[in-house]
């Protein structure tokens, strides 16, 4: 499952590099720009880590920290600081924040910081992890897909799908093994009602190979000559 940051950050450019390198990495990020909509967001939402500045409009990051360890202690929050704010460092780290980076800082040290928070809080909150493996959660061999989130993951690294490629993939997981012919799958995934040709199958089957494969090559699609299609490790009988 994808981890989510909450950037809290006041100047734009920083917020939008910050935001483009933790989606290059692979995470889930989302902005404020204020310390009132940055609580908000959090409040509203559920974050793996908050990178939080402290100098911002309309409520102080230590402010915004305050109201955030006064609900839950388990959220990372690594502050953003200037150098000259040593004394907000101490406070912020007393208030509860798991770490902090000065600026102008190097984005792999920020990005190391908060891989070990992530993996830290997941190490002392089991059932964080505990609740990535619910019911929603569908996966056969490196193939893995969260129904409530639609979140993909294809060994372990996320695969961006449109939402027909989502359904007939969540289709061919469901029924991983079975060999299912074109039929079959036009009618669960496009419709009883469905009257188009069936090539459309082999095309939408082409576009998730390729971003499957842009992953790892692995084929876990399979060809069955005359029928369809299944969904099966090299190494598993159907």
């Amino acid at each position: 499952m994808t981890d989510k940051i909450l950037i809290i950050e006041d100047e734009e450019n920083i917020a939008r590099v910050l935001q483009l390198e933790l989606e290059f990495e692979g995470y889930e990020a989302d902005v404020a720009h204020t310390g009132t909509s940055g609580l908000i967001k959090y409040r509203e939402g559920s974050f793996d880590l908050i990178l939080l500045d402290l100098m911002l409009p309309e409520m102080h990051g230590l402010d915004v920290l305050k109201r955030i360890r006064a609900t839950e202690q388990n959220t990372p929050v690594i502050l953003l600081t200037a150098k000259s704010e040593v004394d907000d460092k101490v406070k912020g780290l007393d208030l509860g924040a798991n770490d902090y980076v000065t600026k102008p800082f190097e984005i792999d040290e920020l990005l190391a910081r908060i891989r070990n928070s992530i993996r830290f809080s997941k190490m002392k909150n089991p059932k964080s992890l505990a609740d990535e493996k619910d019911t929603h959660l569908v996966s056969y061999g490196p193939l893995s897909i969260h129904e409530q989130t639609r979140d993909v993951l294809y060994f372990e690294k996320p695969v961006e799908l449109t939402p027909r490629e989502y359904d007939l993939l969540l289709y061919l997981l469901k029924h991983a093994k079975q060999v299912l012919s074109r039929q079959q799958i036009l009618e669960a995934v496009w419709g009883f009602d469905y009257f188009g040709d069936t090539n459309v199958v082999d095309v939408y089957i082409r576009y998730i190979r390729q971003k499957l494969e842009s992953v790892n090559p692995t084929a876990i699609i399979k060809t069955v000559r005359g029928v369809g299609y299944v969904l099966k490790e090299s190494n598993h009988e159907a």
